[in-house]
């Protein structure tokens, strides 16, 4: 980062901006010191309230990571993990993925957006993507995929939005009663309808159906919600909070249920609709989600994403 340029600009920003900016920047975990450099950034471009928020973002993407990462390793006592970094016209992109005895593959994305390739984006100014998807070998605890994007516009537009929601498999009803409760919580704190946000998490968008095979979607158990909702929500400090509070709230919930079956027994049954789940999501990053297939690189979304094994 231009140090000297950001110092020309904070008679103009504000000192308190630029300690949230500062914050945002150094705030990543020791531990989790390979990833620094994902978590900063020039906000060149953005106004002053835009780059409070980006900072805030960061600052979040990095504890969402540090999150998912220890807990991942806490359960594993310690896992094997592979990174890889691919950048094209769409978009930079760098995949990692923790795998051991526990969780066997917990995969993270993240990407920066160069070229719009949805009716819903537009050339961006800055913008930052965090998914996570995560396969443990217990069949009780499902598969998340927990999505959360932030886009500023060229012509002065943004959106915030993500997606939030399991394919349960043999995940017993009071741990996913446990998910939604919590996410109802965080709907009713935000004053935010939750009906529209899981009947497209269960059904998809109208866009991504026209160009995709509906038989293979993922079939979720729409107790989160699909925030790519039209017109996606702008980034305010109300919408940025609600969007943060959801996301935190339901990887926490799922990681809480993982921790908590880790040791249970489960039986033939419980395996064989583990391995219809990762079927349905192997065949859902093939055959489904164009996004996937057509504009994120095989390699980096195979690591961060496609289970550790699949059974026809």
């Amino acid at each position: 980062m231009d140090i000297a340029g950001w110092l020309n600009r904070i008679n103009a920003i504000g000192a308190a901006l630029v300690i949230a900016i500062l914050l945002a920047i150094t705030s990543t975990p020791a531990a989790l010191a390979e990833d620094d450099a994902l978590f900063t950034s020039d906000f060149a471009g953005l106004n002053a309230e835009q780059t409070v928020l980006a900072a805030r973002a960061l600052e979040f993407l990095s504890r969402m990571n540090d999150m998912y990462f220890g807990r991942i390793d806490k359960m594993n006592g310690g896992s094997e993990k592979e990174s890889r970094a691919r950048s094209t016209e769409y978009a930079d992109y760098n995949a990692k993925a923790a795998r051991g005895s526990v969780v066997q593959k917990g995969g993270r994305l993240y990407s920066i957006t160069k070229k719009p390739t949805r009716s819903f984006q537009k050339p961006t100014v800055w913008s930052r993507f965090f998914s996570v998807n995560m396969h443990a070998k217990s069949p009780l605890v499902g598969m998340p995929h927990n999505a959360f994007v932030i886009q500023f516009y060229e012509d002065g537009g943004s959106s915030i939005g993500g997606f939030l929601d399991v394919l349960p498999g043999a995940m017993p009803e009071e741990d996913l009663l446990y998910i939604k409760e919590a996410m109802d919580a965080v709907y009713a704190r935000h004053g935010v309808d939750p009906e529209p946000h899981r009947a497209l998490s269960c059904k998809g968008d109208d866009e991504a159906a026209a160009a995709t095979v509906s038989t293979y979607r993922r079939k979720v158990a729409c107790i989160g919600g699909s925030f790519y909702l039209q017109p996606m929500l702008t980034v305010t400090e109300q919408n940025f909070d609600f969007m943060t509070d959801a996301y935190e709230t339901f990887l926490d919930s799922y990681l809480t249920m993982v921790e908590k079956r880790a040791g249970d027994p489960y039986t033939d049954e419980d395996l064989t609709a583990q391995d219809a789940m990762r079927l349905n999501w192997f065949e859902d990053r093939f055959f489904s989600d164009p996004f996937t297939r057509d504009v994120v690189p095989y390699e980096i979304w195979s690591l961060h994403s496609l289970p550790p094994e699949v059974k026809f």
